[in-house]
């Protein structure tokens, strides 16, 4: 296993892609602590459904643009299990529209959630994992946030902020052995994208002629956390289909 007796939190755990890379760390042998906002139930389902397949979770109620919850989760993680090694910042929202129509609580909101929470996230691990030298971190941005998307200025600059957050810190971090890199996923088949209206148009922008799936995207985020990558850091890897050629 890849990453028997690791230790990971995973914010935004209960849909889509971070529903997808919580399995796949746990299949690979983590053990694994994910952040939700609302659904108990959706919560309560997939830790049965780690029990099934023999897998250790935990999940926590937080709002990740709260940097006490954030730290509350960490210290809640590091009296469960004794450490962390790897942190999946996923946590993001959406709120699409016309800059002339966007509200400033929506650019707020967005920015709050897809980049202070990063912060609040990456920050509240940090001490921990300088003080055992060693750790992972892996943001998942967008391709939003590599060439930007219309009528999505908020996200597009949210996810380009969590590409900067992701070189930034892994500069600063490289020599207590933390590495830092970002995976930015083109359009991918969940929720959040079963609701574009333009579906058949953005098809014929990839090149490989159609959406991914959560688990492809999980499975390179479960490459970056392991051994496997070691020598990658301060890196974008796009999972896009060739979106962005």
């Amino acid at each position: 296993m890849l990453l028997k007796n690791k230790v990971a939190i995973v914010t935004g755990g209960t849909r889509g892609i971070g529903r997808a890379i919580v399995f796949e760390l746990v299949r690979n042998g983590a053990k694994v602590v994910f952040t939700y906002l609302k659904s108990d139930e959706s919560a309560g389902i997939i830790l049965d459904e780690i029990k099934e397949i023999n897998g250790e979770a935990e999940a926590i109620k937080a709002d990740v643009r709260s940097y006490d919850e954030a730290k509350k989760t960490v210290e809640e993680t590091m009296i469960k299990f004794g450490k962390i090694d790897i942190l999946v910042n996923n946590a993001g929202i959406a709120k699409d529209k016309a800059l002339m129509m966007m509200e400033p609580a929506e650019w707020i909101n967005v920015i709050n959630t897809n980049l202070t929470g990063y912060f609040n996230m990456a920050k509240a691990c940090i001490v921990s994992m300088m003080k055992q030298k060693s750790g992972v971190i892996v943001n998942i941005s967008s391709i939003s946030g590599v060439v930007g998307m219309s009528r999505q200025v908020n996200y597009s600059s949210a996810k380009a902020g969590e590409l900067g957050l992701t070189k930034s810190l892994a500069k600063e971090v490289a020599s207590y052995g933390i590495r830092v890199n970002a995976v930015a996923p083109g359009f991918i088949d969940t929720d959040m994208t079963k609701e574009l209206k333009q579906k058949d148009e953005f098809l014929k922008m990839i090149p490989l002629g159609r959406f991914g799936k959560p688990e492809e995207v999980a499975k390179v985020v479960a490459f970056l956390v392991s051994e496997k990558s070691g020598y990658i850091d301060g890196q974008v890897l796009k999972v896009d289909g060739g979106l962005a050629i």
